[in-house]
């Protein structure tokens, strides 16, 4: 993905928005198509690569990657890697996402509940 000029506006937008309010932040961070998907999978412990692909249906290779590395870069999975051949490499949740557990399993509850009053 490209560099945004740091006068456009869409950045600007954004920069605004994330330092105006906590939720639209934190909503940001664990936001997107598979972000919430891969940090409920890690929710009882370490996965390998491969475990997570596996448990994921519909993901690429390169979106999990990319979205790992997101998370990752946010502070939300920490990513260890072994000094093995072949390498070895596992993936969990920091301290930080562990406090968002009982959030998203509050925000899926309301999901359900959602999902049976529009049908």
């Amino acid at each position: 993905m490209g560099k945004r000029k740091k006068s456009s506006t869409n950045l600007l937008n954004e920069k605004y928005i994330m330092e105006s309010c906590d939720l639209t932040y934190a909503v940001c961070k664990v936001g997107g198509r598979w972000k919430l998907l891969i940090l409920c999978k890690l929710e009882n412990g370490k996965l390998r690569y491969s475990e997570l692909r596996n448990a994921i249906d519909g993901i690429t290779e390169r979106m999990l990657t990319l979205q790992l590395r997101e998370l990752e870069k946010d502070g939300l999975v920490k990513r260890t890697v072994y000094a093995e051949v072949p390498p070895r490499v596992d993936y969990e949740l920091t301290p930080i996402a562990i406090e968002l557990i009982p959030i998203w399993s509050k925000l899926s509850s309301w999901g359900a509940k959602h999902k049976k009053l529009v049908k």
